[in-house]
């Protein structure tokens, strides 16, 4: 693994506008993330992990630059990506793919798979003939599909091999990096099995960098270097898979690991239930935003926000109490 980053996310934020509020005289914002800083570096896997609406999906399409950041730094392999336009920005994000969560809705009813795989590779490297056909046999041969899917449409295939085409499109263009946003979520739980196989076949074999996108922590725990864990927004600890599992700090981490049992696991958790529910991001309460929920909350933990501060063992956590 290198010693530089390959990503560097730095204080990201990113807000967005609600309508409404015009009563008040003040405007509704949504803070879906808000100051989140880490780096991936080449060949690692981070599992990014949370409940549902914690922003995971949102952080993920900031970094590819479908969603503009409200502000914050992106470095991807030496470049500021919020300062590039155009052109420039456009041949850097063939270096960044994405795998969506649903994949049937992400792939054209329209193209047959051919199409769809061949549309990045005629986009930009303007392959076409015999070369572009013997690509996407490849392709789709490093997937686990053959030449008998070429002319099929989507809504021929089942939902594992829809997601083995999208696999498939996001390894086109020899990315360095790619965005895995519930990439099984939405498959039967035994299709779930042979798509992490495969990604995790395809990540020792290439080299590829993950960043996967996750509320399942039976499947990140299986495919990940490293643990992001997110809550309404923010990061509240990072850390080495197992060190994370075995040993959980924050009190958010704990509750998320004793909810699952893991033969891996060294310790046995002793199951955590969390009262009440995760606040709005439009009104996050003040200090630390777990702190409405944190069984062990102290005075200072509702006045002052805890920052992302580095431990041991290259653990960093987001608690006053840890």
């Amino acid at each position: 693994m290198s010693d530089a980053p390959l990503v560097t996310v730095n204080s990201l934020v990113k807000h967005f506008r609600l309508p409404g509020g015009w009563l008040s005289g003040k405007p509704r914002i949504l803070q879906a993330v808000d100051d989140v800083s880490f780096d991936i570096f080449p060949g690692e896997v981070i599992g990014l992990v949370g409940e549902s609406g914690c922003g995971k999906t949102t952080l993920g399409r900031c970094i590819l630059r479908l969603e503009e950041p409200t502000s914050g730094l992106i470095i991807f392999d030496g470049f500021n990506l919020m300062a590039m336009r155009g052109k420039a920005l456009r041949r850097l994000r063939q270096q960044i793919q994405i795998v969506f969560q649903n994949p049937l809705s992400s792939l054209s009813p329209r193209l047959k798979v051919f199409d769809i795989v061949a549309e990045p590779l005629r986009t930009h490297h303007q392959q076409h003939g015999k070369e572009l056909i013997t690509k996407i046999i490849s392709l789709l041969e490093q997937v686990g599909l053959g030449h008998q899917h070429l002319d099929r449409f989507s809504h021929e295939l089942s939902g594992g091999q829809c997601q083995r085409v999208a696999i498939a499109r996001a390894l086109a263009l020899n990315p360095k990096l790619i965005i895995l946003d519930e990439p099984t979520s939405a498959l039967d739980v035994s299709v779930q099995a042979q798509i992490i196989n495969l990604l995790d076949e395809l990540q020792a074999n290439m080299g590829l960098t993950y960043l996967f996108i996750s509320h399942d922590l039976n499947v990140v725990q299986h495919i990940s270097d490293r643990i992001c864990v997110m809550y309404l927004g923010q990061l509240v600890e990072t850390g080495p898979v197992e060190l994370i599992f075995d040993m959980p700090l924050h009190p958010y981490s704990q509750a998320l690991i004793s909810a699952i049992q893991l033969p891996e696991l060294g310790t046995k958790h002793k199951r955590i239930i969390l009262q009440g529910s995760v606040p709005s991001p439009v009104n996050p309460p003040s200090g630390c935003r777990f702190h409405t929920r944190c069984p062990i909350a102290e005075e200072r933990c509702h006045l002052q926000v805890p920052k992302l501060r580095s431990l041991r063992e290259e653990r960093f956590v987001a608690c006053h109490l840890v």
